[in-house]
């Protein structure tokens, strides 16, 4: 049995757990590190919460996917749906790492700024930026999150999604104008995504930022999904619309190259 000392700091870590978040994210921490030991007794002694709260915690969870109970053992193991988040956030980590090398070329090679991104949630997620366009601040890094509808790689990823996984993104998608080049109806994207999947390739006329222009492809698995977005990106002042075309298939062979060597990481995982 635990003596005092060792109840009181366990009271007083528990205490610190103040938030519904907090003491989900700490329960799912305890069945993830003992896989063999997740019967309720087992948790509710190692996470010292009550057990109408651990009762009340362990439900929603498995209501939403993120824990099972098995009937048979009497144990709470990790949930499919969060097996699933783990496996994309593996996926994204995954795709940076392979593509790093290939992202740092190409900006190398055009002189200018090239970007690496997914689709996260509808928006753009950016993994990756090699800026070659200095003296001038964007809104992307790694880790930021920015609109897909009206930034290049965005809408390179938008076009080549399966129209039902489409509609229900562009279902929650709020449009609003950030330039005066900006699309800001959903029908008026839907033109534009239609013109991007028949040429391969997708602009941003300066409809996110002012003086920024971009050409972008999708990154995709040898089965079609898509699973990121390549874009080179300048200003108004260093170049064209047209110059950015021109380099578009160079742009969707690094993109194969890329999709490529992710494709052989994971088969080799």
């Amino acid at each position: 049995m635990p003596d005092e000392g060792q109840k009181e700091t366990r009271d007083a870590a528990v205490k610190e757990l103040v938030s519904p978040i907090s003491k989900a994210l700490h329960v799912l921490d305890l069945i993830a590190s003992c896989p063999g030991h997740g019967r309720f007794a087992d948790l509710l002694r190692a996470s010292g919460f009550p057990k109408a709260t651990l009762h009340r915690l362990l439900r929603q969870l498995e209501q939403e996917g993120m824990v099972a109970f098995d009937a048979d053992t009497q144990r709470y193991r990790l949930g499919l749906r969060l097996i699933r988040l783990a496996h994309g956030a593996w996926e994204d980590a995954s795709l940076a790492q392979v593509a790093g090398p290939a992202v740092e070329a190409l900006s190398s090679e055009l002189g200018m700024t090239v970007h690496l991104a997914c689709l996260e949630n509808g928006q753009v997620l950016y993994l990756d930026k090699r800026n070659r366009t200095h003296g001038v601040e964007m809104f992307s890094r790694p880790g930021r999150i920015g609109p897909a509808y009206c930034t290049g790689i965005g809408k390179a990823m938008l076009a080549f999604l399966p129209e039902e996984e489409l509609r229900a993104t562009l279902d929650r998608q709020a449009f609003h104008r950030h330039t005066a080049n900006t699309l800001t109806s959903r029908a008026a994207l839907c033109r534009e995504l239609r013109e991007i999947r028949e040429r391969g390739f997708a602009y941003d006329d300066e409809e996110h930022e002012p003086s920024i222009i971009c050409v972008a492809v999708p990154i995709l698995s040898r089965d079609g999904r898509v699973v990121g977005g390549l874009s080179v990106t300048t200003t108004t002042k260093a170049g064209s619309l047209e110059e950015l075309a021109a380099v578009a298939p160079r742009l969707k062979a690094v993109a194969g190259e890329i999709s490529a060597a992710a494709e052989i990481q994971m088969l080799a995982r």
